[in-house]
């Protein structure tokens, strides 16, 4: 019998993910203000990895108390700079000025996975995804974001591999699934360690 999992997410490429790999999947979106427990957490001097980890959690943890019983899956993205923690863009404008400092450089994008269970986390993992960019002009940029905006408003560093977004790099070093949003081989494997799924 397959887990009853609950995915604290409205990404419908998550979801697609855990379905195609044949879970059987609730969407139940968590709202959380990200921004705030962003700025919390940097203030402290959390690592960019941490702050995924915890957004993650904290997603998780309010679909748990909604869902007993359940494990409910909690995922998040942030994207590092040099030190700087991108958020997804607000407007074109700014997603315009996002791909203008990552153009030509090589930026982390740290996927978070955090499975809880009535309200006690159960497991977590943080990918970790070196993406180089070519250098882009501001003219292609600035049609890049037109075409796109309605999409990557969505994504955390303004791109989508899954679309015209893989055009956008020179080099991918790491996990494909991560940079989807979602640890897809990770989670499986420790669904299979619990018993849960059998190959």
């Amino acid at each position: 019998m397959l887990p009853d999992l609950v995915l604290a997410s409205s990404s419908q490429i998550r979801a697609q993910l855990l379905r195609s790999a044949g879970l059987s999947v609730t969407i139940a979106p968590a709202r959380v203000d990200e921004e705030a427990i962003r700025q919390a957490l940097e203030q402290e001097g959390a690592k960019p990895r941490d702050v995924a980890d915890q957004l993650a959690e904290a997603k998780a943890m309010k679909q748990s108390a909604r869902h007993p019983g359940a494990l409910v899956l909690g995922a998040d993205q942030v994207l590092e700079l040099q030190g700087e923690i991108f958020a997804k863009p607000e407007s074109p404008d700014q997603a315009i000025a996002h791909l203008q400092s990552l153009s030509g450089r090589t930026h982390r994008l740290l996927s978070a996975l955090v499975v809880v269970q009535d309200g006690r986390p159960l497991w977590r993992h943080v990918a970790e995804v070196r993406l180089t960019m070519h250098p882009l002009s501001d003219a292609f940029i600035a049609e890049y974001v037109a075409r796109n905006w309605d999409s990557i408003r969505h994504a955390v560093g303004c791109y989508k591999l899954e679309e015209e977004g893989v055009r956008l790099f020179s080099a991918i070093e790491g996990d494909y699934f991560a940079v989807l949003g979602l640890p897809l081989i990770e989670v499986l494997n420790w669904l299979r360690a619990r018993g849960e799924l059998t190959t």
